[in-house]
């Protein structure tokens, strides 16, 4: 059970390598909540115990530099250890809660993009799952990395509606029969062959998906579907088929999957790139804050229309 405790010791840096950070905002995410109940595959080997929540944050270093960091201990706190090297200075124009909600949804989005996909000028993108607050940024990120056309898919009709706004040229509604999901899907494919698909739901969208982009035996088109959450199920039924009749070309995304030189690129390319381009209003993303005394109430609180809960301390 999450409890809000006034009488913790504060964090204190031991190694070379840590710094004290006093920490601004923190956002809330699926991840998080996963993490702190031990049900992410991340804390498969751990032993729960009781822990201080917040995986990452925003707030200032002793110099008064205000930065982006990873926490070594949670940063749902005033205080918090982070490394030094896992840092990004933030640009003036930026609050502390969009900077604290954008990076999480920038490496469900961008490096699944850039790295699992090596999406290419000029293709086409379905987002799976683009209602939710790291699916709106898919969309965004798939446009700014160059993609030709966006597809979205979603059960928020008016959220949908939204995303033609942040630059999707089509929407797909997810409330529809599987039947009618996967028509619609098979013939967008065969008027835009689909390049990409970004999944964030899994389950039976997915599986209505890979039926719509199935072979007949003849040369098909290459796609490369990339699963980035499971959001409507953990598991699908897959025909081997499917595969068998397809060039497609399916992976995964998340924790354990980015390599060192991946997470490295993150942290000094790709999430400056970012917040550049939230302070320019280039990029969006919908928050609701709540002060940390409100954690208690806050943390299982619902937050619809695809917006990021951020803790402000």
């Amino acid at each position: 059970m999450l409890r809000y405790v006034t009488d913790f010791p504060a964090p204190v840096a031991q190694r070379d390598n840590e710094l004290l950070l006093t920490v601004k905002a923190s956002a809330v995410k699926n991840l998080d909540k996963m993490r702190a109940s031990g049900q992410h595959y991340s804390t498969q080997n751990e032993a729960w115990t009781a822990k201080v929540v917040g995986g990452d944050g925003v707030g200032l270093l002793a110099d008064g530099t205000r930065v982006y960091a990873i926490g070594i201990s949670g940063m749902v706190a005033e205080k918090a250890l982070v490394e030094k090297d896992i840092l990004v200075k933030l640009p003036g124009g930026i609050d502390d809660a969009t900077a604290a909600a954008l990076p999480n949804a920038v490496m469900g989005s961008a490096l699944a993009l850039r790295f699992r996909a090596g999406l290419q000028q000029g293709e086409t993108v379905l987002v799976n799952g683009a209602t939710g607050v790291t699916g709106k940024m898919a969309v965004q990120i798939a446009k700014h990395y160059g993609a030709g056309r966006v597809i979205a898919t979603g059960r928020n009709e008016q959220t949908l509606q939204q995303l033609l706004l942040l630059g999707a040229d089509a929407v797909i509604p997810l409330g529809q029969d599987a039947t009618s999901f996967a028509d619609r899907v098979r013939q967008a494919h065969g008027q835009h062959p689909i390049d990409v698909v970004v999944d964030y739901l899994w389950g039976p969208s997915a599986e209505g998906i890979l039926q719509a982009l199935k072979g007949d035996g003849r040369a098909s088109h290459r796609t490369r579907f990339v699963t980035i959450g499971g959001m409507t199920g953990d598991t699908i039924i897959l025909s081997s088929s499917i595969l068998r009749s397809t060039d497609i070309q399916l992976s995964g995304s998340g924790l354990g999957s980015w390599s060192r030189a991946e997470v490295k690129q993150l942290i000094t390319e790709m999430l400056p790139e970012m917040f550049q381009l939230a302070a320019a209003g280039a990029l969006k993303i919908d928050t609701l804050t709540m002060p940390l005394q409100d954690i208690e109430k806050a943390w299982d609180m619902p937050v619809a229309g695809g917006k990021r809960l951020v803790i402000l301390i």
